[in-house]
């Protein structure tokens, strides 16, 4: 157990892993380049040379088989955690997460648990190649069975990973890669937060800015130039994608009487769009202004040197906080 003042997230999930696995010897890692090369973002980094190739198991490049072999692991009673290599490569193995993994415990009526966590690294801003920045939250969401979660800052990232492996339902963790490298401070000592409870990661009293993953940053910048301008934003950092914390994202809008929800995946048929009507139906006579939304667009993700101009960014979030605010 350690005090890290400022430490990446990338850095704080390699602790949490190995965390995991010296509590508990069931505890294994498996997925592409995880063992020797440490990973393609150095993720998994020294956890073969620790705990041996029996338990960071480099994979053959098939996610199917990946996901599949891990379902039985997790019958004899390890706990296995799974790392997709990018987010556009879960594809494969998406028949064996929805008709298998997020199935069997209501299927053996509940007499059979599959403890596995998937490690997603998802979004973009990286400058990179097709299937290598997508953003595929809501397909796993959508799914009854399965937990989504998704750390923004070092200290969640740390302890939402460790809850997770610890827990007996099957989870979707998304790590955005983008943020890797950004750095805060981490107490393995500390109580840790609720797993699937939203953090108010900043008050305000004007308008709320609901976010997640890679997007709570840009939503801090935000609030920052909002500031300067005299207005006042709070800032809902969501955590989890199922479930939702909706009460806290209630008792924030009821305060501020206006919404704004950010994610970087396409604005139709996102998350944004369930948050909204939820929030429109508890909120109703709250509200002075539509929930508003700021996302993707409904395309395929463009090559790097357009993802710019895809990508939400402070000037797209402040012209939403703007129109918000007019109403």
């Amino acid at each position: 157990m350690a005090f890290f003042e400022k430490i990446t997230i990338a850095k704080a999930i390699n602790e949490s892993l190995r965390d995991a696995m010296e509590a508990d010897p069931k505890v294994l890692v498996m997925g592409e380049d995880v063992g020797k090369l440490g990973g393609v973002f150095r993720v998994t980094d020294g956890l073969q040379k620790d705990f041996g190739e029996d338990r960071v198991i480099d994979t053959p490049l098939a996610e199917s088989g990946i996901v599949g072999t891990a379902i039985g692991m997790a019958l004899r009673g390890y706990r296995p955690v799974l790392e997709i290599q990018f987010d556009g490569f879960v594809f494969p193995a998406y028949d064996q997460i929805v008709t298998q993994l997020a199935k069997m415990h209501a299927r053996a009526l509940g007499k059979i648990k599959l403890p596995i966590v998937i490690r997603i690294p998802y979004g973009g801003a990286i400058g990179a190649v097709e299937h290598h920045s997508e953003s595929p939250e809501t397909l796993f969401a959508h799914v009854a069975g399965l937990k989504v979660i998704t750390p923004s800052n070092s200290s969640d990232a740390y302890w939402m990973l460790k809850q997770a492996i610890a827990g007996n339902d099957p989870v979707i963790y998304f790590e955005p890669k983008r943020r890797y490298h950004d750095k805060s401070a981490l107490d393995t000592e500390a109580i840790p937060h609720p797993l699937h409870k939203a953090r108010v990661a900043r008050e305000g009293s004007d308008l709320t800015l609901a976010a997640y993953g890679p997007m709570v940053k840009v939503c801090q910048d935000v609030a920052q130039v909002a500031e300067e301008e005299g207005r006042s934003i709070e800032i809902v950092d969501l955590r989890s994608l199922s479930p939702i914390d909706f009460d806290t994202l209630q008792s924030s809008v009821e305060k501020t009487r206006r919404l704004v929800v950010v994610h970087e995946a396409p604005v139709f048929l996102g998350s944004g769009a369930e948050i909204a009507a939820r929030i429109t139906e508890r909120c109703f006579y709250h509200l002075e202004a539509p929930v508003l939304r700021v996302g993707g667009y409904h395309a395929p993700y463009p090559p790097s040197r357009l993802e710019d101009e895809y990508l939400p960014n402070l000037d797209r979030v402040l012209d939403a906080v703007d129109r918000s605010l007019a109403y």
